[in-house]
């Protein structure tokens, strides 16, 4: 982001206006004191500020970086010195040399992670945090890994399922519009010159055509208006990371996307309980993996594991797990194995998610196309029964 600041130059005293881009504040007053600038005034700057995607900090590969030099036998210091080094992104940096200065001032490393909260999730520090208290970090890292692996893998299945779809209503979107805007329009004007009887539908269709036709510019600024409008919901969503919203839209879908969500929740719960984090802990991290609207359920189980209930009757009565799940879970109660069988359980629904995907994509890819193709060739044939009429009658 950017920062409007007004500072005196140590040197010369004299005042000067700067704009600075910098990861946040604590960042840009950091820029200053390198500078040997004395900050008068800092604003946050207005306006949008693009940034590349390979500039962004990236939790899962600073968590791989890491764990692959703690296993080499360099101290955590030493690797994050190591990772300024070769780091070239200016907010990577800012972020690496932050972590640097704090542990050399005494912080231990879950506290300098969580004083930057906009980078670090609650997750990654519970993590650290748990494996401070237990000396494993590596471990700690190798499972978080995993973790972030697993649940990439599923996001990567929806969206290597979503992308042939997407293309097909695309370009059989622009083909219905090229038809219906510009062919349509033409055929109409050749008709209404022949004052010929038409069928129905043709007539339908070419009535269209001349509406169209004489309103050409009124219904392109009305399209570029909801192409817009569709694209910037589209985007909100998937910045809010609820691209769920999108794919209810699909009948038959909202069941298993529930089963996704309570497979991360499972896989999120186990981590953390694998890790050596308490329950009550380990619920309230994993709520950030939950839908805003299913985060209140974390606060029913927490509450029923309170008052002595096992954690499968509490996530049962929350309606936070399957039939399956839960004896997952009352076996590890049984053999004190809860978190592997968390993890039993997410890769089970996984598995079963996995398939399901396979045998959707397979029936909805051709079924989509037909539609298409029904769709377009109607418009071509009605366009055309007119001129089948005509030869039928030159005959």
């Amino acid at each position: 982001m950017q920062f409007r600041v007004r500072a005196v130059d140590a040197g010369s005293q004299q005042v000067m206006d700067l704009l600075l881009e910098a990861l946040d504040e604590q960042d840009a007053r950091l820029q200053l004191q390198a500078r040997q600038l004395t900050p008068l005034s800092l604003q946050r700057g207005r306006g949008l500020v693009w940034r590349r995607r390979g500039d962004r900090f990236s939790v899962p590969l600073f968590a791989q970086e890491l764990h692959a030099l703690t296993q080499a036998g360099l101290g955590l210091v030493e690797s994050l010195e190591a990772f300024v080094e070769k780091e070239r992104a200016a907010e990577t940096r800012a972020v690496l040399e932050r972590l640097i200065a704090a542990l050399r001032s005494g912080q231990r490393f879950s506290a300098a992670l969580r004083s930057q909260a906009e980078v670090f999730p609650p997750l990654f520090v519970g993590i650290v945090e748990a494996a401070e208290n237990t000396g494993e970090l590596a471990s700690a890292l190798e499972r978080f890994i995993g973790y972030t692996q697993s649940v990439a893998a599923v996001r990567q299945r929806m969206l290597s399922a979503a992308i042939y779809p997407a293309i097909l209503l695309s370009v059989g979107g622009l083909v219905a519009v090229f038809l219906m805007g510009w062919v349509v329009p033409r055929f109409a004007a050749v008709y209404r010159s022949g004052n010929r009887a038409l069928p129905w539908g043709s007539q339908l269709l070419l009535d269209w055509g001349s509406f169209a036709g004489e309103h050409a510019a009124a219904l392109g600024a009305a399209l570029v208006v909801v192409l817009a409008a569709l694209g910037l919901w589209l985007w909100a969503v998937l910045r809010r990371d609820d691209w769920s919203r999108i794919v209810r839209i699909v009948p038959g879908v909202a069941h298993w996307l529930e089963l996704m969500t309570l497979s991360r929740l499972f896989l999120t719960l186990g981590l953390l309980l694998r890790g050596g984090l308490p329950v009550h802990q380990a619920l309230q991290l994993a709520r950030s993996v939950l839908p805003a609207a299913r985060a209140p359920a974390i606060e029913r189980v927490a509450a029923r594991i309170a008052e002595g209930q096992a954690l499968s009757t509490a996530l049962d009565e929350a309606g936070l797990a399957t039939a399956i799940s839960r004896r997952f879970v009352r076996a590890g109660e049984r053999s004190g194995q809860v978190a592997e069988m968390l993890h039993r359980a997410a890769a089970y629904h996984d598995a079963e998610t996995a398939r399901w995907i396979e045998r959707f994509s397979r029936l909805f890819e051709p079924v989509l196309m037909a539609a298409i193709g029904v769709v377009i060739g109607g418009i071509v044939l009605l366009l055309y029964m007119p001129i089948f009429d005509l030869a039928g009658s030159l005959q």
